[in-house]
């Protein structure tokens, strides 16, 4: 048995090209640190549900706005690009959806905002109807969703709440209240 075996002569790189790597990657590395210090952290902001009201819908799917109230806990103003939530009424969940309207929540403070969401109610009818026979026991609700931030370099927010919201504060026939208004 005889092997040959030839080598391919290395390909030649210049001393200059190869010594210009290693200070680049530092270089970078230097670039990416410094940034994600100077990008300013944001305390994930609190959410509060203060309405539902059912706009429509058939047996399968309605739509519902719910009234949101947003807190900024940061000592900057929180531009918000969207939220994204998903409700639950008594453990299951009867809603999804995203806001459409770009807003600021200025330091410290609140913001109310309506969204407009889509729901499958049949899962939590059952629960609302329980609560109508006695109208002074509220709702319980959880949300869970994102807040995106409308801020280079800056991603999304997760958050979660759960509380609960009057029977006084939840419209469950179809009203017809002027957009804004809960």
């Amino acid at each position: 048995m005889n092997l040959d075996v030839t080598l391919a002569p290395a390909p030649i790189v210049p001393r200059r090209r190869r010594a210009v790597w290693p200070g680049a990657c530092v270089i970078a590395a230097i670039l990416a640190a410094a940034c994600s210090t100077l990008a300013p952290r944001f305390a994930t902001p609190q959410l509060s549900l203060t309405g539902i009201r059912v706009l429509g819908g058939d047996l399968f799917q309605q739509e519902l706005r719910l009234g949101l109230r947003i807190h900024n806990p940061n000592r900057q103003a929180l531009p918000i690009e969207r939220v994204r939530v998903r409700l639950r009424l008594g453990g299951q969940q009867v809603a999804s959806g995203t806001s459409v309207r770009r807003f600021v929540v200025p330091p410290m403070g609140d913001a109310r905002f309506d969204m407009t969401v889509n729901a499958n109610l049949a899962a939590g009818i059952a629960e609302i109807a329980r609560r109508l026979d006695r109208s002074n026991v509220p709702l319980p609700y959880a949300i869970d969703g994102v807040v995106r931030l409308d801020l280079p370099l800056f991603h999304s927010l997760p958050f979660h709440v759960s509380g609960t919201v009057p029977l006084r504060d939840v419209c469950v026939q179809p009203c017809g209240a002027p957009p804004g208004t809960l």
